[in-house]
């Protein structure tokens, strides 16, 4: 059953509005509230809202990880520009991602990296005979799933993907999804902020919202211009604290539309050889920044509570000339221990920390129903599903695990956790969701009970 929520409406405009305190939490959530529910739910009420994120090729271990003790810790040089988010996020140590060894299969780490960093489950390498595991996401999805809109939300910023044979024989699904419905079927992410947009946004099938899309661009309007007067209605309903918070929502609705309609209009100058999707920047910063707006609002709209990002996939030789570095991210990463090249990696690790460190200070900028953050009712997490990339390792692979969870995760920390399964972890978050029927995951030994 999906709980009622408000929304805006007009022709071939659905637009889904954060909860207000005007409204209250019996009348956001319907009869519902009354029955005191505690899956994917905070104490107060609220929504917890998990997402996994990944990011590419490992790291620079002695750049990442933090010195000291539990709380007394100083951020390694990658992890920087965390400190104004360090109270919100879990730096922890000691989780392994055993099923990505090779185990006598040969080359490709950055499939098995990739393809088994929300599986726990050991590929089968082929270009073709798929078979991985169900993905954490997934199973939480089919539990928490009914609550929203929308089970899930699968996002990346690769707008070009690639099929058949990509890393030493394996299929390129495994580098190119970290979301997977079961064995052989992955849940394909969408790219293209537009058409994510369109789909928290829009009204109708998929056709029906691809012609009010077009209609809006013959008559240059905005999605907003179509609920205009339900907008208004509904700022009649309002206190003036939720009043502004609404002006503020929209604002930045109308904002995210403006830099996606941008994008369509400039394309991708970069690489004119490569057919980019209308609504992909052609700056891959862009794109990320984008994509985690996406997911801010899907967040906050109660649209979905489960969400994946595939920041780039493994193996990715993507430069990132916006900060000076114009050789491959894969490349590099095979360093050699020389030092210009690990100056680099380092370099580029910071700029994804940084991207993460600005979505989650945006989170925690944005309250939520009980009066309590986004992100302090979050549970996300980041990582990569190889360790240290010069030497292809998937031991003590880098995880940070960001959000108070409702209040129900110990932040401001870094934990050494032994030598665990990663998988460990998500049992351990599944136990937060209120979700007590996944006993085993993957590779799990144990629910990580120390987060």
């Amino acid at each position: 059953m999906i709980r009622r929520r408000q929304f805006l409406r007009g022709l071939g405009a659905c637009i889904a509005l954060p909860a207000f305190h005007s409204i209250g939490l019996e009348k956001l959530l319907g009869s519902e509230a009354s029955a005191a529910p505690s899956l994917a739910t905070t104490a107060s009420g609220a929504p917890i809202r998990t997402a996994f994120l990944y990011f590419p090729n490992g790291t620079v271990p002695s750049a990442w990880w933090p010195e000291g003790n539990e709380r007394d810790f100083t951020l390694g040089r990658s992890l920087k520009p965390l400190e104004a988010m360090k109270n919100h996020v879990q730096i922890l140590r000691g989780l392994n991602n055993e099923p990505a060894e090779s185990n006598g299969d040969g080359g490709g780490d950055h499939a098995r990296g990739n393809g088994t960093f929300l599986t726990g489950v050991r590929l089968n390498k082929s270009a073709t005979d798929i078979r991985n595991g169900v993905s954490i996401d997934q199973e939480i999805a089919k539990r928490i799933g009914h609550l929203t809109r929308f089970p899930s939300l699968e996002l990346s910023c690769e707008a070009n993907r690639q099929t058949g044979g990509c890393d030493s024989g394996y299929s390129c699904a495994y580098q190119f999804n970290i979301s997977w419905r079961n064995a052989t079927t992955p849940m394909s992410p969408e790219a293209n902020p537009r058409l994510v947009f369109e789909r928290l946004f829009g009204s109708g099938s998929a056709g029906q919202r691809t012609a009010n899309l077009e209609r809006r661009r013959q008559e240059q309007r905005s999605i907003l211009d179509f609920v205009s007067d339900d907008a208004k209605l509904m700022q009649r309903r309002l206190a003036k604290r939720d009043s502004e918070k609404l002006d503020q929502y929209l604002t930045g609705v109308r904002e995210i539309e403006s830099q996606i309609a941008k994008a369509e209009k400039f394309g991708n100058p970069a690489d004119p050889n490569v057919a980019t999707p209308d609504g992909v920047p052609a700056s891959y910063a862009d794109h990320v920044k984008l994509m985690y707006d996406m997911m801010l609002l899907a967040f906050q709209t109660d649209s979905t509570r489960v969400a994946t990002m595939l920041l780039a996939h493994d193996g990715s030789n993507r430069s990132f000339d916006h900060i000076g570095i114009v050789e491959g991210h894969h490349d590099l990463s095979h360093h050699q221990d020389k030092a210009d090249r690990i100056e680099k990696v380092i370099q580029i690790d910071t700029w994804y920390i940084q991207q993460f460190a600005d979505f989650l200070n945006r989170l925690d900028s944005v309250e939520d129903v009980d009066g309590e953050s986004l992100l302090h009712n979050s549970m996300i997490v980041l990582g990569s599903g190889n360790a240290d990339g010069n030497k292809h390792s998937h031991t003590d692979v880098p995880v940070i695990l960001a959000g108070q969870g409702g209040g129900q995760l110990s932040t401001g920390r870094f934990i050494q956790q032994g030598s665990k399964p990663l998988t460990n972890l998500y049992l351990g978050m599944t136990e937060k969701l209120g979700i007590t029927d996944l006993e085993r995951f993957g590779d799990s030994t144990d629910r990580l009970t120390n987060i």
